[in-house]
């Protein structure tokens, strides 16, 4: 092998693992691997157009006073990501703003930010954040280009714009990606090269290790979608007024209601879910259940108003987990981290599917068998049965 088809592939893999890490924060919800700021509110910590790493929430999920954070706004920027510091914590929830605004968020009306609404942390080090100049600048320059396909593109490839950006210029960093990754392609199926040495290649067969690794894919992916698709984060809102009405979330001052959440199951496989307060004053009774296959569950969520009236938004965190061990294993991984509980589970399905693989086709090399030669499924299962009998 030489060295340039040996870079070659280096590169092939390492835009097939980006694409994969991309897919991955995607189903994880947390689509934000860069961003950029487009205002000048983060200045002079951050100037218009800088660019920034984003550490996903789900990955470190502590909030400081002093951290810039990337949260999901109501009011601010019509309710887009917006990229502020903490200044302050009260019992509702953190105190924002951006360094060059003469006055926090909530003195402009953005209700106080919740751990739910909170999506990443901007990277620091030793207190300031890591920026990556111009990185912004460079996109927010770029021609125009239709705003739903940016839009799309860029939720694709996980650079966002926080603050007043339109998403615009996003679009080049995927096809930046795409002509990598096609230009990859296209090499490989490009006219073929007089082939001076013999090969040792034999046709219509697959590797073994190959067709695994495609196998286990398909599992990881499927079993990783089936844990963080249905998960999430609801949002509840609450009124404290003087005149509270029938409705169960319009309460008095310092009272609590209850509310029914179902979780649903229309998985073939149970999984245990695990229900967890992301917003003061919310109790979740059970905080942990195992759900059936194809079956339903409910759990109950308390919401105390607070002594002041007004309008006021509560946060409840839901994880889901297959159930491929005993549930108070997987309570306790997920208490050590969401990914940890997820890497178990997904190891365990690894291992499921190995094994699978291993009694139904052995570690053989596979040949994929023309038409003429086409055995019936039943034969080779009838000849596969044969084999076992004679072991």
């Amino acid at each position: 092998m030489t060295g340039t088809t040996l870079l070659k592939r280096t590169l092939g893999i390492v835009i097939a693992l980006v694409v994969v890490l991309l897919l991955v924060g995607q189903l994880l919800g947390q689509p934000i691997l860069l961003g950029y700021v487009a205002t000048g509110s983060m200045e002079p910590a951050m100037d218009a157009g800088d660019g920034f790493v984003a550490v996903p929430s789900l990955a470190d999920s502590s909030v400081e006073q002093g951290d810039v954070v990337v949260f999901e706004a109501r009011e601010l920027h019509g309710g887009g990501l917006t990229t502020h510091r903490v200044v302050g914590e009260t019992e509702e929830g953190y105190v924002t703003k951006g360094d060059a605004n003469p006055f926090t968020d909530q003195d402009g009306g953005e209700p106080h930010v919740t751990d739910g609404q909170i999506v990443a942390k901007a990277w620091q080090v030793n207190g300031e954040v890591v920026t990556i100049p111009h990185l912004g600048t460079a996109i927010m320059g770029a021609p125009n280009v239709a705003e739903s396909a940016s839009e799309t593109v860029a939720s694709a490839v996980g650079l966002t714009a926080t603050g007043d950006s339109e998403g615009l210029g996003a679009a080049l960093v995927a096809v930046g990606i795409a002509l990598l990754g096609f230009g990859t392609v296209f090499e490989r199926l490009g006219p073929a090269r007089r082939e001076t040495r013999r090969s040792r290649s034999r046709e219509n067969v697959i590797a073994f290790w190959t067709a695994l690794g495609l196998v286990l894919l398909v599992f990881v992916t499927f079993a990783t979608a089936a844990m963080v698709v249905p998960a999430g984060t609801a949002e509840y809102e609450l009124v404290s007024t003087d005149s509270p009405t029938d409705d169960p979330q319009v309460i008095a001052p310092g009272e609590t209601t209850e509310l029914t959440r179902t979780v649903d199951n229309a998985g073939y496989l149970p999984i245990v879910a695990v229900h967890e307060a992301e917003s003061n004053n919310v109790a979740i009774e059970p905080a942990t259940q195992t759900v059936g296959i194809r079956s339903s569950g409910e759990t109950t969520v308390s919401l105390t108003a607070p002594d002041e009236t007004g309008s006021y938004t509560r946060h409840v965190g839901e994880y889901r987990y297959l159930a491929v061990l005993p549930p108070a294993v997987i309570v306790w991984l997920h208490g050590l981290h969401p990914l940890a509980a997820i890497a178990v589970v997904n190891g365990v399905v690894v291992g499921l599917a190995v094994a699978i693989v291993l009694v139904v086709f052995g570690h053989d090399d596979l040949r994929l068998r023309s038409a003429g030669d086409h055995v019936p499924v039943s034969t080779r299962l009838e000849r596969k049965l044969r084999e076992w009998l004679r072991e």
